[in-house]
Order: C-alpha cells, then sequence, then structure tokens
C-alpha cells in the first residue's frame, strides 16, 4: 500500500512544521474580544472555528455560523486570495474577502469599532495546525472533502463538511472510520434534516400514514451552467489563485475558468454534478421517510440520462434520470425536474410531496394527522449548525453523522455510475460492493495525485 505524505511531505513539513509555526498562538490561545461581541459566552465556553473554503457556500454557511455567540471565527482559508466570477459575476470571494467580512462582523459589536480577530490561510493544513482550534467547517469542492476529512480528525478537530460529503463511495468508509477512531463529531450539512416540515413529512410516511410504501420520486434541479462546449482552451491562472493547491488529489489539467469556482459541480474529477448537488438533499429526505438510512439500493439502473456533448469541458449529466430498487420492494425514482428539491411518497393509501412549499398529501387530511406519543419520532433539530456546535459540546452524535452522509451520496454516487455505463448494476449494500460488474465495481473509488495518495493511511 502506497503510505501518505502525512508521514512525509504531506505534513507540510510535519504538519506545519510541528508547533514551530504556531506555538505562540497555540500558547496565547484564540483572540479573545470585548463581551460586547459574545454576550455572556466565556472564552473557555466558545468553540473556535476555522472555514475551509470561502466560495460561494461559504456565504450562506458563514452568516449561520456568526449568529452563534458561542461560536468564534478565527480563520478562515482558501486557496483563491480574492477574485470575483464565482456563481455570478458580481460575488468577490476568496479568503481576504471573507476574512474582513468576519472582522466586521464582529467589530460592529464592540464599542471600539475595531477588530482584528481572524487570520486568512491559503493552506488548510495551517489551520489544522492551530491547538486553539477546535472545529472546522469544510466548504471546499467535493473533490476535497475526504482528505481534508481524514487529517481534520487526527489533527482532533470536529467536522461540519457539506454535502455531498464524498467524490466516491470509497472515500466515505475512510471518512467514517477516521471520525469514530479518533471519536471526532461530524455533522454533514444537508440541511433538510434540521427541517421542521421535512421531519413532519418523514413520521408521516415512517408512521403509515399513506399505507405501504410503494415508490418514491426524487427530484434534482436542471443545470444552471453549460459547459464551454468541445474545443475550449486552456486560460491563464489567475493572479492570486493556487491552481495547483486548487487541484489537490484531483489529475493535473489546464486551468480554465469554468473548472474551478462555482462550475466545478459539473465536472466528474471533482463532483458528481446536480445528481449528488441536489440529490443529497432530495435522496436523503426519501432516505429518512424510508428509514433506510444504514443501508441503502440492490439494484440501480438508468433511466434515459443525458450528458453534455463529447469534448465538453462539462462531463457529469444533463438530465438525470435513474432508478434504485430496495429490498424491500421499493422503488426510488430520481429524476431533473423543475421542482429542483424534494420528495414524493406514494404509498398504498395516499400519497405524500415534501419540498420547499408546505407539505401536500392524498387524502389531504393527511397533512394533518398527529404523530402520537408511541409512535415512531424523528430526531429533532431546529438548526442544522445550532445542532453541529451543541453535539460538539455533549460528545453526541448529530441529527446527520457521517454514516447517514455517506449512504446518501452512496446513492447518488451509484445512480451516477449507472448513467455512466448506461446499464443496471446489483449493489450489496452490507458488503458496500457492486455484484458481478467489474467495470463499474472500478467506479467505486478512484486515485489521486501525489501527495494526496489514495487511500490516506487513517493511523495517526
Amino acid at each position: 500500500m502506497k503510505t501518505s505524505m502525512l508521514s512525509a511531505s504531506l505534513t507540510r513539513r510535519e504538519f506545519v512544521r510541528s508547533t514551530a509555526a504556531f506555538g505562540a498562538a497555540a500558547l496565547a490561545g484564540p483572540f479573545i474580544a470585548p463581551s460586547s461581541v459574545f454576550g455572556q459566552n466565556a472564552p473557555s465556553k466558545r468553540i473556535t472555528l476555522g472555514i475551509i473554503g470561502c466560495g460561494n457556500q461559504s456565504t450562506v454557511d458563514i452568516p449561520e455560523w456568526l449568529k452563534n455567540d458561542d461560536c468564534q471565527i478565527v480563520a478562515v482559508c482558501d486557496v483563491n486570495r480574492a477574485s470575483y466570477g464565482y456563481k455570478n459575476e458580481k460575488q468577490f470571494l476568496g479568503r481576504e474577502p471573507q476574512r474582513d467580512f468576519v472582522n466586521q462582523f464582529y467589530a460592529k459589536k464592540t464599542t471600539g469599532g475595531t477588530y482584528q480577530g481572524v487570520t486568512a490561510y491559503s493552506d488548510f493544513r495551517d489551520v489544522y495546525a492551530r491547538s486553539d482550534i477546535d472545529a472546522v467547517a469544510i466548504i471546499a469542492p467535493d473533490h476535497w472533502h475526504s482528505v481534508m476529512t481524514v487529517l481534520a480528525a487526527r489533527a482532533g478537530k470536529d467536522i461540519y463538511c457539506q454535502k455531498p460529503l464524498t467524490l466516491t463511495i470509497a472515500e466515505g468508509r475512510d471518512m467514517i472510520a477516521a471520525v469514530r477512531q479518533h471519536r471526532r463529531i461530524l455533522q454533514t450539512g444537508s440541511q433538510y434534516r434540521s427541517n421542521a416540515m421535512i421531519r413532519q413529512a418523514c413520521e408521516l410516511v415512517r408512521n403509515g400514514r399513506i399505507g405501504k410504501l410503494q415508490r418514491v420520486e426524487t427530484y434534482v434541479a436542471e443545470n444552471n451552467f453549460t459547459g464551454p462546449g468541445p474545443g475550449w482552451k486552456e486560460m491563464p491562472v489567475p493572479e492570486g489563485f493556487d491552481y495547483d493547491a486548487w487541484l489537490g488529489p484531483a489529475p493535473k489539467v489546464p486551468y480554465h475558468h469554468d473548472r474551478c469556482f462555482y462550475r466545478f459541480r459539473f465536472i466528474r474529477e471533482y463532483s458528481g454534478g446536480q445528481t449528488t448537488n441536489f440529490g443529497c438533499h432530495s435522496n436523503n429526505v426519501a432516505h429518512w421517510g424510508m428509514g433506510v438510512d444504514d443501508t441503502g439500493p440492490v439494484e440501480i439502473e438508468d433511466l434515459g440520462a443525458e450528458f453534455p456533448p463529447k469534448g465538453d469541458l462539462f462531463t457529469t449529466p444533463t438530465k438525470v434520470a435513474f432508478r434504485a430498487r430496495y429490498a424491500n420492494g421499493v422503488v426510488l425514482e430520481c429524476k431533473t425536474d423543475k421542482r429542483s428539491f424534494g420528495a414524493t411518497f406514494f404509498g398504498s393509501e395516499g400519497v405524500l410531496r415534501a419540498g420547499y412549499k408546505p407539505i401536500v398529501t392524498e387524502p389531504a387530511a393527511i397533512a394533518q394527522s398527529t404523530i402520537g406519543p408511541n409512535e415512531i419520532h424523528l430526531p429533532v433539530s431546529a438548526n442544522h449548525y445550532r445542532n453541529f456546535l451543541d453535539c460538539v459540546k455533549s460528545r453526541q452524535d448529530p441529527v446527520e453523522p457521517a454514516e447517514i452522509g455517506h449512504r446518501t451520496a452512496s446513492l447518488c454516487h451509484l445512480g451516477n455510475i449507472a448513467m455512466i455505463l448506461n446499464k443496471k448494476i446489483r449493489w450489496d449494500p452490507k458488503q458496500e460492493q457492486i455484484v458481478g460488474d467489474a467495470e463499474a465495481a472500478k467506479m467505486l473509488a478512484r486515485p489521486r495525485r501525489a501527495p494526496w495518495n489514495y487511500p490516506l493511511p487513517l493511523k495517526a
């Protein structure tokens, strides 16, 4: 087995020169702001947080963390210093803009109107090397999630990792093993597990209000960008953007603006397209309602997916269409749809639709049904970020631990494999292996570019 560079140069000279680079920081602790910034939360009771990834999703996540007075953001990290052109051309993002945003937020809460307690880094290992940081929020592209999570667990950090949890199914087992070995808390960032309406919908299904469950439909959004098409040309790397570090474990290839920033999700080397982007929301809801968080389908087949033309930079499906069958006979169909998110459950006695809007049922009375005290009640979380912080303190599993995020992502990955190969594949959810198809089985894992060689050894 190849050894990871964690025991060689991957450590960034023994993981940022062991304690030398941050010895002073470790002794001094985090920047201590006035009580006006964090209310009555003493520094010893605050969870210090490092943000890993300062792109489009960080504009959603960072404000959510800032709502919590017992959480103090002390570091942000991104391989891009600062630039326009993420999800839209007006977004000016990167480590420096997000550092300034957080500093300004805290400054407004001080009497003097100044605050400089947040440090910006270009290498996530510098954040992990700080002994004064309790947890990290991983908001990097999907191809980085596994490496960053495993190394965070080894460094003793609790982890909030954005969905999809993984790029491949094999990565999920590595992440679970690392989190459990090092006794870390991990929350998968699929926030609908903390949505009261979604929880109610799943409880209604789980408690038989629509009768025996027979079929589920789930929805993913249409692609909101198109690729540059066949014949695209290499572009110069923008100043302040460490492109090689952005690629990381992915193959070394020519730079193009549409490869990075928000559009990475439409390229298989870095993401699973809308199948994993929206699918890890919709299929997560489906699995919750079906009661299959700890397992998966036994058969997955393509239903006529469509892809960009050969030679395009974009390679993920432009039309998602696959079917998964479970051991209990329930069938799930995932498809591109203008509804973009949600699940419709079809039972022997009714139908329930859960999505962005209020629950819709047939018959309508089902939606008004009360779940009794002796029926199935699903875990309650009013806010996904708050749930993570509470679990960091209690050391209890959050509402969506690594195992659940892995199983949801696995369904999406299997769907992609079936669609790419345009075939039906059989899956053993207990052994987590594709049965009788060597070509498909090879797609359960991918090699990593040195020094991030796959698999990363899980020993500290």
